[in-house]
């Protein structure tokens, strides 16, 4: 089993900018892959970003250019620093980790970003 533990949410002004946090302990291990992906109330859940170990990245279109993620592999940490806030970028964000050795998919339980003025 790998744990999640996520942080760095909240609320802040159209324009703003915010960074999460997420580390995984447990099973993890450095080559597993690891991304965010959010949920806005009545849409389904998105991806955001996702990280390779090898530091390779993929954004979903709507934060290209804003958004920036980046893994810390000695503190097992993968971060999401978002730039240029806006409000459609109200959601539940939630940390992902995809097992490398036994190709499984974990879940952090979400961190709350609003944006608002």
């Amino acid at each position: 089993q790998v744990q999640l533990v996520e942080s760095g949410g909240g609320l802040v002004q159209p324009g703003g900018s915010l960074t999460l946090s997420c580390a995984a302990s447990g099973s993890f291990d450095s080559t597993d892959s690891m991304g965010w992906y959010r949920q806005a109330p009545g849409k389904e859940r998105e991806l955001v970003a996702g990280i390779t170990s090898g530091g390779s990245t993929v954004y979903g279109d709507s934060v290209k250019g804003r958004f920036a993620i980046s893994r810390d592999n000695a503190k097992n940490t993968v971060y999401l620093r978002m730039s240029s806030l806006k409000p459609e970028d109200t959601a539940v964000y939630h940390c992902h980790v995809l097992s490398h050795i036994n190709g499984k998919a974990y879940w952090g339980q979400g961190t709350q970003v609003v944006v608002s003025s």
